[in-house]
């Protein structure tokens, strides 16, 4: 059975406010529009988490750096959480909080215009005191693997997401490294040590089960790109195959 705490979402990466939508009403958990490789660009952010509106669905978005406005212009657009890639160091991790999260906390600007904000209709009475965005610092190397237990201990960021793939390759271009699993280990107790989720990108072949059972607060079930590739290959073998 999975775990009450863990949300079950998936990558877009095609800029789609329509698969957004799909996503919706299938009633995912969340969905992480993807800045950093996927085929989109910042323009696209407003109509997707417009397209998530009046649903459960938590609209994240992942960003590849820490680039002046563009997280603070996420959140305002109405995303409710940042995903930062290759975080390596507590003081990246602390970097996030800072452009994500409102004084005293932190230094995202305030602006009583935006979408976040019904466009002023719903003005809170006082920002610093709104929720916290959800904030997930994505372990990617082995450097943020053995950095997991201070990045985890940063107030306001909510867990710690691995990169399997970027966290493979890293591990492969050295030679002594520990193994991916070990190192997956790591970073889940290093998580629940400091009270924080953790999270992972499963792609197809990999074991759901095991993976669910080790109660991963964000679990994405591969991304629309790789789900449409699969769908659209698997049809034409069928179609392609020898009576």
């Amino acid at each position: 059975m999975n775990p009450p705490t863990s949300k079950l979402g998936t990558f877009l990466s095609l800029g789609s406010a329509s698969l957004a939508e799909l996503c919706a009403d299938l009633g995912m958990d969340w969905v992480l529009i993807d800045l950093e490789h996927g085929c989109q660009s910042e323009s696209s952010l407003p109509e997707q988490l417009r397209a998530l509106r009046g649903s459960q669905t938590l609209g994240v978005v992942r960003v590849a750096n820490l680039e002046d406005g563009l997280i603070g212009r996420a959140l305002d657009w109405g995303a409710a959480g940042i995903m930062l890639s290759h975080v390596d160091d507590a003081a990246k991790a602390e970097a996030l909080v800072q452009r994500a999260c409102y004084p005293p906390r932190g230094q995202r600007g305030v602006s009583r215009t935006v979408r976040a904000h019904a466009h002023g209709l719903r003005l809170p009475a006082d920002f610093s005191a709104l929720p916290a965005p959800f904030l997930l610092a994505q372990i990617e190397s082995l450097e943020g693997v053995r950095a997991a237990a201070q990045i985890a201990a940063v107030e306001g960021i909510d867990s710690l997401f691995v990169g399997p793939a970027d966290l493979s390759h890293s591990l492969s271009l050295q030679p002594r490294a520990p193994s991916y699993e070990s190192c997956l280990d790591e970073v889940i107790n290093a998580a629940n040590e400091h009270g924080k989720g953790w999270g992972i990108l499963a792609r197809q072949g990999d074991d759901l089960a095991n993976l669910r059972a080790r109660q991963p607060r964000w679990l994405a079930l591969d991304s629309d790109l790789s789900l449409l590739r699969e769908a659209w290959r698997g049809r034409l073998s069928v179609l392609r195959a020898k009576p």
